[in-house]
């Protein structure tokens, strides 16, 4: 009975950690991208990213463009770190195309 148990919660775990996706969004400022220009930084956030510690700014990472392309994510390495660390660093990706 113990060992059925222990099956079914290493299966819904297993499932658990399959099943879960980076987020991601994107901002067009002005016409968007004119270029290929890419500036891209790391976003620091503790306690399962509610806290922010550094943030990056968009509209300094474009250095005075009118058009450019904010695309904001959470890549598979930001991912792997906030699981090594249990949730306690969160870090997301900005890239800033020009």
């Amino acid at each position: 009975m113990i060992k059925k148990s222990m099956k079914i919660m290493a299966v819904v775990f297993a499932t658990s950690m399959l099943l879960t996706s980076c987020h991601s969004y994107t901002s067009v400022v002005g016409s968007g991208a004119q270029g290929n220009n890419e500036t891209t930084i790391w976003n620091h956030y503790v306690v399962f990213g509610l806290a922010p510690v550094g943030v990056s700014d968009s509209k300094q990472m474009a250095d005075g463009a009118e058009n450019y392309t904010v695309f904001t994510r959470q890549s598979f390495v930001n991912g792997l770190v906030a699981a090594i660390t249990f949730g306690l660093y969160s870090p997301t990706t900005t890239t800033v195309t020009k």
